[in-house]
């Protein structure tokens, strides 16, 4: 009985805790709809808990300012993250598993200058890299913005430490036993099982890429390239007689909209990734991967066998 009510008052308290914190992180949120749902008269008047009646305005007035291109920077950053988020995940995997699968002399110094560059800020080469980009011809374009995220040495250590903790080294043999290639070995059977972890840095270098302002900041000029976090900024700075803050509320809640969508379609793989990708294809494979070395050692032994036997008979 003491157990029962022991674990009753675990589970309640535990319950309280998740409800206070689920309060506190979606508390902004409620009060991020609720400015945007009301006048710059009525904002300057207070914080109110209940929504007005002036969302479609604020829309249409975001939506309608020929100055201020909201979809248009809506359609750049989504295209700019996705980008930078495909790119990034891939090939931080893929040279996560080149360190982990593959044994060369450098290997160590390898993994060692790609995390050193891990804590370099990005303001320290921000004005080496502006001028890199303008003798190449690529200022005021979206390239810079998208090919540099292919090296990201956070999330190649995510993936690294993933691939220690999920990827047996035998699985990779079994597969060049079978006579796959590399690529395809990485493409067909690695990438399944690293996909809770693809997921979860897809979201994460979304979500940085499309709230980056700093870069864009320096190398987007033309107003139909730029960002939304520019958009925003540029918004926010207007002169005080066409300031409207229900603009920008209105703008930030849009701007929200793809990032909440991409961890709905994305955070399915996190929870049932691992079971799915990693645990099923772990135990068909395993099954295989015993009988091939079986297989593998009796013809290696057999082989073995019949070389001594030879040269016995060549003695005689």
């Amino acid at each position: 009985m003491k157990s029962k009510s022991g674990n009753s008052l675990r589970s309640v308290l535990a319950h309280i805790v998740l409800i206070v914190l689920s309060f506190m992180c979606l508390f902004f949120f409620y009060i991020l709809i609720i400015n945007a749902t009301r006048s710059h008269a009525e904002l300057q008047k207070g914080f109110s808990a209940l929504p007005g009646t002036h969302l479609l305005e604020n829309l249409k007035n975001v939506a309608n300012d020929g100055s201020f291109p909201m979809f248009r920077g809506i359609i750049n950053s989504i295209c700019i993250s996705t980008a930078c988020a495909g790119l990034c995940t891939y090939f931080s995997a893929l040279t996560a598993y080149g360190l982990y699968a593959y044994e060369f002399k450098t290997r160590k110094i390898a993994f060692t200058f790609i995390m050193a560059i891990l804590v370099m800020p990005t303001q320290v080469t921000a004005m080496g890299f502006l001028r890199l980009i303008t003798k190449m011809g690529l200022y005021d374009t979206w390239y810079p913005l998208i090919i540099p995220s292919i090296a990201s040495p956070a999330v190649f250590y995510f993936m690294y430490s993933y691939l220690q903790s999920s990827l047996p080294l035998s699985l990779v043999e079994a597969a060049r036993i079978d006579g796959s290639g590399e690529f395809r070995t990485f493409n067909c059977i690695v990438l399944p099982i690293m996909k809770p972890a693809l997921a979860v840095q897809a979201i994460f270098t979304f979500v940085g890429s499309w709230n980056n302002y700093f870069v864009p900041a320096l190398i987007l000029q033309t107003k139909s390239k730029m960002t939304v976090p520019i958009l925003i900024a540029t918004l926010r700075g207007a002169d005080y007689m066409n300031f409207d803050m229900g603009k920008v509320y209105m703008m930030i809640t849009v701007a929200i909209v793809p990032i909440i969508v991409v961890y709905l379609l994305l955070s399915k793989y996190i929870i049932a990734g691992v079971t799915l990708g990693g645990v099923k294809e772990q135990t068909r494979s395993g099954q295989r991967i015993i009988w091939k070395k079986i297989l593998y050692g009796s013809f290696c032994h057999f082989e073995g066998k019949c070389r001594e036997y030879g040269k016995k008979r060549m003695e005689i």
